[in-house]
């Protein structure tokens, strides 16, 4: 399984949402190898710098047998002007032995990666694939998405979604904050003091404020009634705007597999005279 699959996999996901979950990343193309075109972001930091990215995709499928096609599809983000490796290695989490992060060296990772994908299948496959008796496609699809670029603050966004065989597919994300002024990946308390006791009671009482797609009979917002904890814990997996920081759940993580994934608002007000004084002057948040 390739690296995203390693870091983020979680156990039976429910086969709409992840098809709903991945449509983004999923392209039907066949024995195909793609590259995307550039694009700037505007820096928005005093420097006022172009900031470069680019893209790097693959897709494949291989026909094992009559019954039995496997598809790969990755997507990974180049970003040239980034040159501290340190870096750049978390970025790239979950990814083994890539040391070359130019385009044509994520390139030739990916597609070292799709082999590797491919040879484990078809290893893994030799003592039963002349068994199935009915036609299934196995996939394994992986992408990285450029979600926002402001006050030097980086945020992407990784996702990943696998079949190979079962009841349904298995997704998952990620979310991290790079500080490319600094050069490291943000962690929570480089952004608030409170106490991880306090943030789990705020994410428990915000956790109907944004929908995933689970309502009552009224329409509301009901992800409370599929909890399968009593305390939520605090995600790694956050993210931030000038009105929230906000933390992602993946499906199965702390509800009903039904609930999907959920993401949980916390607002700066709430979390007013525990937020770094450097950061709250740099994202020139106002309560």
């Amino acid at each position: 399984m390739n690296g995203f699959c390693i870091m983020l996999k979680k156990e039976l996901m429910k086969n709409m949402i992840a098809a709903i979950a991945i449509s983004g990343f999923i392209i039907i193309s066949c024995k195909k190898t793609e590259n995307s075109s550039t694009e700037t972001v505007v820096n928005d930091s005093v420097q006022a710098k172009a900031f470069t990215v680019d893209s790097v995709k693959v897709n494949d499928s291989l026909q094992l047998s009559d019954s039995l096609k496997v598809k790969y599809s990755s997507t990974m983000l180049v970003f040239p002007d980034i040159k501290d490796k340190t870096l750049l290695d978390s970025i790239y989490f979950g990814q083994k032995n890539i040391s070359d992060f130019s385009k044509s060296g994520i390139q030739a990772w990916l597609e070292k990666d799709k082999n590797e994908y491919f040879n484990k299948i078809k290893k893994d496959s030799r003592q039963w694939i002349a068994d199935m008796n009915f036609s299934q496609e196995w996939y394994s699809d992986t992408g990285m998405k450029l979600m926002s670029k402001q006050k030097d603050y980086l945020h992407i966004q990784y996702i990943w979604g696998s079949y190979e065989g079962g009841a349904h597919d298995n997704y998952g994300f990620s979310e991290r904050v790079f500080d490319v002024k600094n050069n490291k990946k943000l962690l929570l308390p480089d952004i608030t003091s409170m106490p991880k006791t306090k943030i789990q009671a705020m994410l428990l009482k915000n956790i109907n404020k944004i929908n995933s797609g689970t309502t009552d009979n009224n329409g509301a917002v009901n992800n409370s009634e599929m909890l399968l904890v009593d305390v939520i814990p605090v995600t790694e997996n956050f993210y931030f705007d000038e009105k929230n920081l906000y933390f992602h759940y993946s499906p199965y993580e702390i509800a009903a597999f039904a609930a999907g994934d959920i993401t949980i608002p916390v607002s700066w007000t709430e979390l007013k005279g525990t937020v770094n004084p450097e950061f709250e002057k740099r994202m020139g948040l106002s309560y």
